[in-house]
């Protein structure tokens, strides 16, 4: 009788809830910011963070703060933090660490965007179009930040990100 070689388990990931867990938005200008010719300058910071909610099941959290603004004055602020459950089975510790550093926020990433396109809309504001995000570049930033001591929390490996101000349109 042979011995059997055994099989690594095999490897899930699945998608199965995605959701607006937060989102304010505030413009304390208003009305009086329609009747300008603001030239706002808009700064997006993100950062994801993940928790486990059962076995093999983990809440992914994205969030996004976008503020507005025209010299010092605010115009909008906008917090939205967008999230979604993943069955992530089967996976080395390292694997996992990337899938909800990387690869959860890239998928929840477009769903932030159109929310806060439209909110900036209804908002009474031009339409906010942010910029794709290389999240995998962004993980292996906080991993060499993590590994020369100059990381954030040691038990998370969720990506920061601050972009640069964009002109909004």
């Amino acid at each position: 009788m042979a011995d059997e070689i055994p099989t690594p388990p095999e490897k899930q990931l699945q998608l199965q809830k995605i959701y607006i867990k937060d989102l304010s938005f505030e413009s304390p200008k208003t009305p009086d910011v329609f009747a300008t010719n603001a030239a706002p300058q808009t700064q997006l910071n993100i950062r994801s963070g993940a928790r486990e909610v059962a076995p093999d099941t983990q809440e992914v959290t994205l969030t996004l703060t976008v503020e507005a603004k025209d010299e010092d004055k605010t115009l909008f602020l906008i917090e939205l933090v967008q999230a979604g459950i993943f069955l992530i089975k089967g996976y080395t510790e390292e694997e996992h660490q990337m899938l909800t550093g990387s690869y959860c926020p890239s998928s929840l990433y477009p769903f932030a965007r159109e929310a806060i396109a439209d909110i900036v809309t209804r908002g009474g504001f031009p339409q906010l179009l942010l910029q794709p995000i290389n999240f995998d570049a962004l993980y292996a930033q906080a991993m060499r930040e993590r590994a020369s001591g100059n990381g954030g929390e040691q038990g998370s490996a969720a990506p920061q990100a601050e972009q640069p101000p964009e002109e909004t349109h």
